[in-house]
This record gives structure tokens, sequence and C-alpha cells, in this order.
């Protein structure tokens, strides 16, 4: 299995200097701005995915 994937720059400033926070997994520090912030996966959609949309076919 690979590993997370990690931001590639700040939501707030679009910095790129962010750096991994000690504060739990999935918290980050931009330096750019000097704020905190945490991604999570919340989980999949319910709609779900389905097979015409794979296809190209227009719905």
């Amino acid at each position: 299995m690979s590993e997370r994937a990690a931001p590639f720059y700040c939501p707030y400033c679009g910095d790129e200097d962010l750096r991994p926070s000690e504060e739990g997994h999935g918290a980050w520090e931009c330096h750019g701005c000097n704020r905190a912030f945490q991604v999570k996966y919340l989980g999949l959609l319910t709609r779900g995915f389905r097979s015409n949309d794979a296809e190209g076919e227009a719905i």
C-alpha cells in the first residue's frame, strides 16, 4: 500500500512551504502564512460510481 498523499499548497494563501504538524495525523503547518490546517478523508459518496460515467457516455 502506498503512503498518504500530501497537500501541494496551503488552502489559505497558496504557498508551497508546508510541513507536517505535530498536532496529529493529517495536520499541516504553512510557513508562508503561519496557519495550521488538517486534511481528513471522509469516505465515499453515497451516489457511488456508475459504469456509464466510465465509458464517457452523456447522461
